[in-house]
């Protein structure tokens, strides 16, 4: 009897639906959901992107090559964002926090069809390395946090 009820509880867990609403870290993330598409706020965001004066750097999701494989899974992209610019001055600060670089952001598709574009703020991520590269970087982390909320404005803006 043990056996038959325990093979019914895990159909049930195994057939039940993936929630698609993740719960985001509460501290160092920025999360904007929007009404957009996923594929319309990932178009937007690379536009917002060049027009900031950043360049797509990295792009990588699980989503085409799962559908390659006859699997349907919700859009979902990470895109890196940075400047060369910003990698000579992160460099010369700490060689180590250029491990952060590029910067992302991620485009997750939302069960109602809409999109969300959520991301860590820069300061979050060279916060670790403050300690020995001090407060110049923590000044490029705070410039960095105003050009990806400029990117993350632009390309929702139309959701709004």
């Amino acid at each position: 009897m043990r056996m038959i009820l325990a093979t019914w509880l895990l159909v049930l867990v195994v057939a039940a639906p993936v929630s698609a609403e993740p719960r985001w870290p509460d501290q160092g993330w920025q999360v904007t959901p929007t009404s957009l598409s996923y594929d319309n706020l990932l178009e937007a965001l690379q536009e917002a992107v060049e027009a900031e004066g950043m360049f797509v750097v990295t792009e990588a999701g699980p989503t085409v090559a799962a559908a390659n494989r006859g699997i349907t899974i919700p859009g979902n992209r990470v895109v890196g964002v940075f400047r060369n610019d910003y990698a000579v001055r992160i460099l010369r600060l700490s060689v180590p926090a250029m491990i952060e670089a590029p910067m992302r952001f991620y485009v997750t598709e939302n069960d109602d069809g809409s999109a969300t574009l959520s991301w860590k703020t820069p300061t979050h991520l060279l916060e670790p390395y403050l300690d020995t590269a001090g407060e110049e970087l923590e000044t490029v982390g705070r410039e960095l946090d105003t050009l990806f909320a400029a990117i993350a404005k632009r390309a929702t803006e139309e959701s709004e």
